[in-house]
């Protein structure tokens, strides 16, 4: 049943990244500049962020199946009008329609690994979960890319659009939502009223391992994401003057890196789950030197060791995101989990919203000055948003430490065993 799941899942990150590799024959079809390109991808990811918390809501009272089958047949009509699109304003219905169906996808499939398998399997599965997703995306890369030069635009993005709508029958048959396996007598309640959910969803966000996760997945999830959505393929074309084949490839080595961290860091963070945050950290700051050197390397045109070096750092954003529902998981009741894991999600997807933006509009304003030069600019928006999300992440990473020491000052049970640091606050 969770391989079922992950099999939509795997469908929904292949649907939202599709459009990296076909970028450019985007803009030629539909006739775009850099900006009304990026709208795709904002207006798509945007609607996906809206959808993160409606979805936790939708999943917590009708169930994971019913949500995961919806998600399957919107997903399909939004690729098959996609296919079809000749125009501008359609495709941005395609796109819009997508965005809502994939939405719909990861928060039910962890609300079944949260129902189904024993809380310390959490977030190894989470972590696997994400991985077996990520091959998607490199479906997305080099064999879409082969495709659109073969059958061509329509043919492809109608029959991934048709095949996705028809497995909707398959999750019918072979996914339930099942009792909640490993959760206590209070978890296991009926189905709650709207205004019983709206009081979840506020409760979720006031909780600060919840807030924890919001920041910790805007950071670390939406900068290769943006990459392999939309601009890392005009990028490594335009700016680093790479073919077309050769910038598919190296697209993959974003998802090559999310397949691989994943069940590594899954591993990691449940045999050690205090390493959780300051591993995070270490990304973050991993990151920041990565740009900081694609960025600021003499004459714009990087070597291309140097690009795949970076780009494999850069896809351990992926894997370490996935830390943040495994707070989600740990600090909250399971009755409310998706309602968390929404709450969660919305993070990164709100910075890859502003950030695919940014990139568009400033490279629309810096045009003139050739790709190279535009791009390296363009780009700079991706280095202030990453200092904004390490900030916030370690002002709520020592607010929610402080919750935890008051609650085992207080004598009662912690999900993680933490040790106390000079630089922690006194109290929550």
């Amino acid at each position: 049943m969770w391989a079922t799941a992950v099999l939509i899942y795997l469908a929904a990150v292949f649907h939202r990244t599709s459009l990296g590799v076909a970028s450019l024959e985007a803009s030629d079809r539909f006739g775009l500049g850099p900006a009304a390109l990026g709208t795709f991808t904002v207006l798509q990811v945007g609607v996906y962020a809206l959808m993160q918390v409606p979805t936790g809501m939708l999943v917590d009272r009708f169930g994971p199946r019913r949500v995961l089958i919806t998600a399957a047949l919107l997903m399909g009509t939004g690729q098959l009008l996609f296919a079809f699109a000749t125009t501008y304003p359609l495709g941005l219905v395609a796109r819009a329609v997508l965005g809502v169906g994939d939405a719909m996808t990861f928060v039910s499939v962890l609300r079944l690994v949260a129902a189904h398998f024993p809380a310390r399997r959490y977030a190894a599965l989470t972590s696997i979960t994400a991985a077996l997703g990520a091959l998607g995306q490199l479906l997305s890369t080099v064999p879409l890319s082969l495709l659109l030069d073969g059958p061509g635009w329509t043919a492809t993005f109608a029959a991934a659009g048709a095949a996705t709508a028809l497995y909707a029958v398959v999750l019918a048959l072979r996914v339930r939502d099942g009792e909640v396996l490993y959760g206590t007598g209070t978890d296991q309640a009926p189905s709650p009223s709207l205004r019983t959910v709206l009081t979840q969803v506020r409760h979720a966000w006031s909780t600060p391992g919840t807030r924890l996760g919001f920041w910790l997945h805007f950071s670390t999830m939406f900068a290769p994401a943006m990459l392999g959505l939309l601009w890392g393929f005009p990028y490594l074309v335009r700016a680093q003057g790479m073919g077309e084949a050769a910038a598919g490839l190296l697209l993959g080595v974003l998802v090559l890196g999310a397949v691989i961290g994943g069940p590594l860091v899954g591993a990691l963070i449940s045999r050690w789950p205090a390493c959780r945050t300051p591993l995070v950290v270490g990304y973050l700051v991993a990151a920041l030197a990565v740009w900081a050197i694609l960025l600021g390397w003499p004459g714009g045109r990087v070597p291309g060791a140097v690009l795949v070096a970076g780009f494999a750092v850069l896809s351990l954003g992926g894997p370490a995101s996935a830390i943040g529902f495994a707070l989600a998981r740990d600090y909250n009741p399971l009755r409310r989990v998706g309602t968390a894991t929404g709450v969660v999600n919305v993070g990164g997807f709100v910075a890859i919203t502003v950030s695919a933006l940014a990139v568009g509009v400033l490279m629309s304003v810096f045009e003139p000055l050739g790709p190279t030069t535009a791009f390296r600019l363009a780009l700079l928006s991706v280095v202030a948003i990453l200092l904004l999300g390490l900030w916030r992440t370690s002002v709520w990473w020592r607010r929610a430490r402080a919750v935890v020491f008051d609650a085992a000052a207080r004598g009662e049970t912690v999900p993680v065993q933490i040790r106390r640091r000079a630089w922690d606050l006194a109290s929550a």
